[in-house]
């Protein structure tokens, strides 16, 4: 089995008397993209940042197969690491051209060498004709491409990226995104992808790691998180989710949806129900009562109540759908997951 690419273990860091980190793992594979998601104060780029060498943590350790990055009576400065960076702001150099910020990088090769090869960087983000630019004279967009170029220009073995594509518009984000995994893929450099939009974890990433409150609370393929999550915190963080508590009896839970087998619950102890709106069954006629249908992409978001006062979200086909202000919900034993926390 090939060892990571570098391991994080039992990270500590602490703002103030605030523990940010709070005993983190995480394992980062050679090739692939690795992606932190959860929401603001989760942790998430200070991890980052720690790995970047621009914190120092309080506790644990950061090592790659060669050395020890931070630890105990260790610290590699940021610039001696090796790792590209790419933020949010794209943060370029307002002195330097376009051509110039690419090239800043390629310290070790000869100036001409340098300049060929920042062209064939900017050649591959799609802005050759913007070498001479500088970054005020560039777009949003523009800019994170520049700066995603230089990140990659002197090929690292590792490029954290921090909220890349957050400011830039949805139709500019998906472009991004799908011509960042392109270039890692072909450059065969790994990344560690910083973001709270679950989309775009599930787009780049081949793993994710689901973090809340300083912690990872699971991590997996994306398939797997979104399929079978651990607790209801990391379902939610995957996207929308129906998620219903009540009292297990006899090794099984009733609920609105369904009745369903829940035998390692003892009775009386609080389940909990999460089922995604594409996996509810839509009847024309029932006991919930629809209170709002919205249209999205070729499908209609469901909102119904259910006789005991739950909310319910459901996905489905316009056609499949009546005009009626009753509605029945079911879900297959196969599509739900029963978790304790």
């Amino acid at each position: 089995m090939t060892a990571p690419l570098l391991t994080v273990r039992n990270a500590r860091f602490l703002r103030g008397q605030r523990e940010i980190l709070r005993g983190i793992d995480l394992d980062l594979p050679e090739g692939g993209v690795v992606a932190l998601l959860g929401p603001s104060g989760s942790g998430k780029t200070t991890l980052l940042r720690a790995i970047a060498g621009l914190e120092r943590l309080d506790g644990g350790e950061i090592t790659t197969p060669a050395a020890q990055l931070d630890g105990p009576g260790a610290w590699v400065p940021a610039n001696r690491r090796g790792f590209g960076l790419v933020f949010q702001d794209g943060a370029l150099f307002p002195h330097m051209t376009a051509l110039k910020n690419v090239a800043f990088g390629l310290t070790q090769r000869p100036r001409d060498a340098r300049r060929e090869e920042a062209m064939i960087w900017l050649d591959r983000v799609g802005l050759a004709h913007r070498a001479n630019a500088y970054p005020h004279e560039l777009s949003g967009g523009e800019q994170q491409r520049i700066a995603l170029a230089r990140a990659l220009a002197p090929k690292p073995k590792l490029v954290l990226l921090d909220e890349p594509f957050s400011s830039l518009d949805r139709a500019l984000r998906a472009d991004l995104r799908h011509r960042t995994t392109q270039l890692l893929a072909a450059s065969r450099i790994s990344a560690l992808l910083v973001t709270h939009d679950a989309e775009e974890a599930m787009e780049m990433a081949a793993t994710i790691a689901l973090m809340q409150d300083g912690h990872i609370l699971q991590s997996g393929t994306p398939e797997t998180l979104y399929a079978a999550p651990g607790t209801r915190a990391a379902a939610l963080l995957l996207g929308a989710a129906n998620v219903w508590s009540g009292a297990a009896k006899a090794g099984r839970i009733e609920t609105p949806v369904g009745t369903f087998e829940a035998p390692q619950f003892q009775d009386g102890e609080t389940a909990h129900l999460i089922v995604r709106p594409e996996n509810l069954q839509v009847e024309d006629d029932g006991p919930f009562t629809t209170v709002r249908r919205t249209f999205r992409s070729g499908l209609v978001d469901l909102v119904a109540i259910a006789p005991d006062g739950s909310e319910w979200r459901a996905s489905v086909s316009p056609a499949r759908l009546q005009e009626s202000e009753r509605a029945g919900l079911s879900a297959s034993p196969s599509e739900v997951v029963i978790v304790r926390d």
